[in-house]
């Protein structure tokens, strides 16, 4: 199984507390890609600056897209596979704001995330999110970071 999803699914339970990345005590979306990250990888790739919850919407700005550019390998959209990093546009017209790791791909699709309300969850990746996804990353190969 993918290293990356086995710590991802570490991460199942941990309630949702915004710009936060501690396994078991609470995290978001970028919490959640930043703690497996560290778990695998080791370390962290950039010190993240405070955000709020609206992600650079009001700014028009798709800040977390260019952070993910940054730090990831950006993929084809069909070119799925397990521990892919998913970026979500949550409405139309907004800024991508949402992460997600694939914690299986095929007809029964699912992909671990983290969002207000909720702790971190494994969800189905039904249609409706996957109309949602604007860009598909992978982790670094070790020693690349």
């Amino acid at each position: 199984m993918n290293r990356f999803v086995i710590a991802a699914r570490d991460w199942i339970g941990t309630p949702y507390c915004h710009q936060t990345a501690c396994k078991g005590a609470g995290c978001d979306c970028l919490g959640l890609v930043r703690g497996v990250w560290r778990d695998v990888l080791g370390g962290a790739p950039a010190r993240i600056p405070a955000y709020s919850m609206d992600w650079s919407e009001p700014q028009g700005e798709e800040r977390l897209w260019q952070a993910a550019d940054r730090f990831l390998r950006a993929k084809p959209l069909m070119d799925e596979a397990e521990g892919d990093v998913l970026l979500f546009r949550m409405r139309a017209g907004s800024v991508a704001k949402h992460l997600g790791i694939t914690s299986r791909i095929g007809a029964d699709a699912r992909f671990i995330h983290a969002y207000a309300g909720r702790a971190v969850t494994e969800s189905a990746l039904t249609l409706p999110w996957r109309r949602r996804i604007v860009a598909r990353f992978e982790f670094p190969q070790e020693g690349a970071q």
